[in-house]
């Protein structure tokens, strides 16, 4: 699974955490070792030491039952994700109070069903009633995750997942969303309340800022149904209008009426493309097959424009992909690009799969 940031966060060479004691450090890191660490040991240690110095920063007891509920909340899900982390995945967010007989609520469940039976899509809701639970329903009770939030009122899990091992059960809500992206490939959006807005609006403000990595996102209606009509003419006639998003941030997102459409925007998505990742400032596409000479030509052409310099080039593996070894076979695009309008890498991204390949 990529790294959901596509590795945008690096440390900086050669720094190691430390909690100011180099005896103290030194002990930490035998503790982690003594404690059944096999890899990864130095991430570990800079947990415990973050721990050991907020237990000298008079951290509150109401931050340090956050913080630490957190850590555990993050494992937890962590682990639930791991026997499926080789598996491609879809967030469904939709309503939790649509009823079986509208025509929403048999899409969602047509759309699950098809994505896991046409292409192995396991699906991610948030485990309720609704959306949630016709997309459950579609998929099958092995095919799901639900990352259900605990509620001041009663919420029980939909009668798909409950009572299942891969039905995670959170308190904060931000633990929550950074799982929905952090184990997903696409997202789709069906009309929902507030809590669709957050969700929808959390994964375009991520991408847009470079926070997180690109994905399709399908916004998906009824036929007829005008709810991501009027939610996009807000964005254009007051959003865009006052100069508050580009133009190219509509090209993170998709509206449809059509199920069949829904589906083909994601799987389209990985015809050519299969992730991307950042080294230093280098933009590097991993592909699942080798572009035709004079399809690089063509981007350059096409992209020009999002180049701080250079070309965009076909190559192998970088050197410091190495920890990947999995797809260290995988043909690469690297570029140089402008860290500004990922609406056009988007783009980029479209264009390498219409590309012809070898």
């Amino acid at each position: 699974m990529p790294d959901f940031t596509a590795c945008t966060f690096t440390p900086t060479p050669g720094r190691r955490s430390t909690t100011g004691d180099p005896v103290l450090d030194e002990r930490v890191r035998q503790l982690v070792g003594e404690a059944g660490c096999e890899k990864n040991c130095e991430h570990v240690a800079d947990m415990v030491m973050t721990a050991l110095k907020l237990g000298r920063d008079q951290t509150t007891t109401a931050d340090l039952k956050l913080f630490s509920r957190s850590l555990r909340e993050l494992r937890y899900a962590a682990n639930a994700f791991a026997p499926y982390r080789q598996i491609r995945k879809v967030v469904v967010f939709g309503s939790a109070r649509t009823a079986p007989t509208e025509l929403e609520y048999l899409a969602a469940e047509e759309f699950s069903r098809r994505m896991h039976a046409d292409h192995g899509y396991m699906t991610i809701t948030g485990g309720g009633e609704g959306i949630m639970g016709a997309a459950q329903r579609g998929a099958g009770r092995e095919n799901s995750f639900g990352l259900n939030i605990r509620l001041p009122f009663e919420q029980r899990a939909n009668e798909t997942i409950h009572g299942d091992p891969k039905l995670i059960n959170f308190n904060y809500f931000f633990t929550r969303k950074l799982n929905f992206l952090k184990e997903t490939h696409a997202v789709a959006l069906f009309p929902g309340g507030f809590g669709t807005m957050d969700e929808g609006f959390e994964v375009l403000t991520l991408m847009q800022t470079g926070k997180a990595r690109i994905l399709p996102v399908v916004c998906v209606d009824k036929p007829g149904g005008r709810y991501w009509e009027t939610w996009q003419r807000f964005l254009r006639e007051d959003l865009l209008r006052l100069g508050l998003i580009s133009p190219d941030d509509f090209h993170l997102f998709k509206m449809t009426h059509n199920v069949d459409d829904a589906i083909a925007e994601i799987v389209q998505f990985y015809r050519v493309f299969h992730s991307y990742r950042w080294v230093g400032q280098r933009l590097v596409l991993r592909l699942e097959k080798k572009l035709r000479p004079l399809e690089i030509v063509q981007l350059n052409r096409d992209f020009a424009d999002i180049l701080v310099g250079g070309e965009i080039v076909q190559s192998a593996a970088l050197p410091e992909e190495q920890n990947e070894p999995d797809i260290a076979v995988l043909p690469r695009l690297v570029l140089l690009p402008k860290r500004k309008n990922f609406g056009r890498i988007r783009q980029l991204i479209d264009a390498v799969n219409r590309a012809e390949t070898e």
